[in-house]
């Protein structure tokens, strides 16, 4: 069985976040927890990269349709269209659009409860209400009111795994096997090792 510490997730700092110059301080957030970033690249995706990524999982168009609907009706509004499969084709439209505006920053971090560690750090969905101490709460002010009122996507400055399989699909769509590096770092013994041998000469 492999070690917990060596679970991986997948970050994307979105065109918002290159944009407005936050590569540097989302890094510094995800390592000062302590997770290890072992791929890391710049590209300008293409439509087609995106619509694969967000339909890697097959049942997301209808999923996020049916969150939309269901988000519309918790506010008392009426959703643009019932139909769940409708929407979710409007939703990757709109990312279509977003993720392929400039160059984004694709990421693997590495570590024990990677994904939900690298969830946890990010915030919610949503910056508006994302908790203050978060990526998305204190470096973004989008809502869903206002995305919704100019017919595009939240703005939340970075895309991270929902699970560890969602996690692991993902990688293998951005990264080959021999883009992720095996290294030491030295704040890992503090981290994991049994003892923590060795600090004292």
């Amino acid at each position: 069985m492999e070690h917990p510490k060596i679970e991986k997730t997948l970050t994307i700092i979105k065109p918002d976040g290159v944009q407005r110059s936050l590569i540097g301080e989302i890094i510094k957030r995800y390592e000062r927890i302590g997770l290890k970033l072992v791929a890391v690249k710049m590209v300008v995706p293409s439509e087609e990269m995106i619509e694969e990524h967000y339909t890697l999982d097959k049942t997301w168009k209808e999923r996020t349709g049916r969150k939309t609907i269901e988000s519309y009706l918790n506010k008392g509004l009426k959703p643009p269209s019932e139909d769940p499969l409708v929407l979710g084709e409007s939703i990757i439209t709109s990312l279509k659009k977003y993720m392929t505006a400039g160059p984004v920053v694709v990421m693997v971090w590495q570590g024990a409860n990677a994904v939900a560690v690298v969830r946890k750090i990010t915030g919610s969905t949503e910056p508006l209400t994302s908790d203050v101490g978060t990526i998305r709460g204190d470096l973004m002010l989008d809502s869903y009111f206002l995305a919704d009122n100019d017919k595009r996507s939240v703005r939340n400055i970075v895309h991270v795994s929902g699970s560890v399989d969602e996690a692991k699909n993902e990688i293998n769509h951005w990264f080959q096997e021999e883009d992720l590096i095996k290294y030491q770092l030295v704040g890992e013994k503090i981290l994991y090792d049994v003892n923590i041998d060795g600090i004292l000469e």
